[in-house]
């Protein structure tokens, strides 16, 4: 939220700057124009009658000082100029470009980030630069295994673009239990749109036995789609006319491969979004604040080296939130590895800390905040979310 702020201010910025550029390049219209209509009434002039050509241009000379054409576009070029030597400044202030302030050093597995990275080139069909950058980074082992399972995948949307579904449908088939336990209906919608493609082209006798062949498995918990796709039958010759007509959607296919990738990619025991992708835009939306704050603590760095929790609060989307957090309703600090949620035995939860300080450290009984139950602290169970 606070980016997109000062995105916005950004904007507003650039858009003061883009009025009072257009403001001034329609004033300096305005004045030229001015000007070559002042002298060529004085050509005119000079061209069709005897008067001294000196006396039209010392009349010219009067007039053009009259205009005054440097004053009249010093006033918006005034404003032009202040906008201009604002904006960089705004620029500077909401994107530093010294974000090593914020960093820290913390130790990586080169090994994992350089899988990370190579996958990702992977994912997105360019294996000749993961490749390349697997060579240059001297890991050969990093993406070996997933490279080939991704290719594989990669081919199979590829094909499916092209509107070929028999790649995709042989591997659905192939992994159809593993669909199945996933709660994903994959394999229907493949068989789905290769039936309406069967029935494009005008073979209903053709359409009718692939439904015959194909959805039979299926009719226990999808009989109303199935029902729906055997009234297309009746609107072979002008599908695109009839109430099914939005089953020809290209949306459709690109559903289905959306679903394949999520269902593929869980499969291999792989998020849905690039690992690299999510990191990336986590970090735009979490690195202002650290940034902020490292501002305030220039004269602290090593303190900021050293902390175990983050300084400030750093708020990122709903999709960035993969693990719960918990707070500990008597301290108001969140829980660590050295200070973990504790389940106490009426079902209520604290943190070590606060349960050890309560207890005066096991040496006694205590109530619960929440309820008038007496809790043993020995009784207590570290609690892992």
């Amino acid at each position: 939220m606070e980016l997109k702020m000062e995105l916005n201010s950004l904007k507003d910025a650039f858009d003061r700057v883009a009025k009072k550029q257009r403001l001034s390049s329609s004033k300096t219209q305005e004045v030229v124009d001015q000007i070559v209509q002042e002298i060529e009434k004085a050509i005119e002039m000079v061209q069709s009658t005897t008067i001294d050509y000196k006396s039209i241009l010392a009349e010219l000379k009067i007039k053009l000082h009259e205009m005054a054409p440097h004053s009249q576009l010093e006033g918006t070029q005034k404003e032009l100029n202040m906008a201009l030597s604002k904006y960089p400044k705004a620029l500077e202030k909401a994107l530093n470009p010294d974000i090593s302030k914020a960093y820290r050093n913390i130790e990586f597995d080169s090994h994992t980030v350089n899988q990370i990275i190579a996958s990702h080139f992977y994912r997105q069909g360019l294996f000749d630069v993961g490749d390349c950058f697997i060579n240059e980074a001297g890991d050969a082992e990093a993406a070996a295994a997933m490279r080939s399972l991704l290719q594989e995948m990669y081919q199979i949307l590829e094909a499916i673009k092209s509107r070929n579904l028999e790649p995709a449908l042989e591997w659905a088939v192939k992994n159809s239990d593993k669909l199945k336990e996933n709660g994903s209906d994959l394999l229907l919608r493949l068989h789905h749109l290769q039936f309406v493609k069967i029935l494009q082209k005008g073979s209903r006798d053709e359409a009718l036995k692939y439904a015959r062949t194909n959805f039979a498995s299926f009719a226990g918990n999808h009989m109303a789609e199935i029902q729906k796709l055997m009234g297309c039958l009746l609107y072979s010759d002008r599908l695109q006319e009839s109430p099914y007509a939005y089953l020809l959607s290209p949306t459709n296919w690109d559903i289905v491969a959306e679903e394949l990738t999520r269902q593929f990619c869980n499969l291999l025991g792989q998020s849905y979004e690039s690992p690299l992708s999510v990191t990336i835009a986590a970090g735009v939306q979490g690195l202002p604040p650290l940034l902020k704050f490292m501002t305030v603590m220039a004269g602290k760095k090593q303190e900021w080296q050293s902390m175990k929790q983050l300084p400030v609060p750093v708020e990122l989307d709903k999709e960035f939130q993969f693990h719960s957090v918990f707070v500990c309703p008597v301290s108001k600090e969140q829980s660590t590895d050295d200070n973990p949620p504790m389940l106490m035995s009426c079902g209520h939860v604290l943190c070590k800390q606060s349960v050890n300080k309560m207890s005066k450290n096991s040496s006694k009984t205590f109530k619960c905040p929440y309820c008038p139950t007496d809790i043993d602290a020995a009784r207590c169970r570290q609690l892992n979310f």
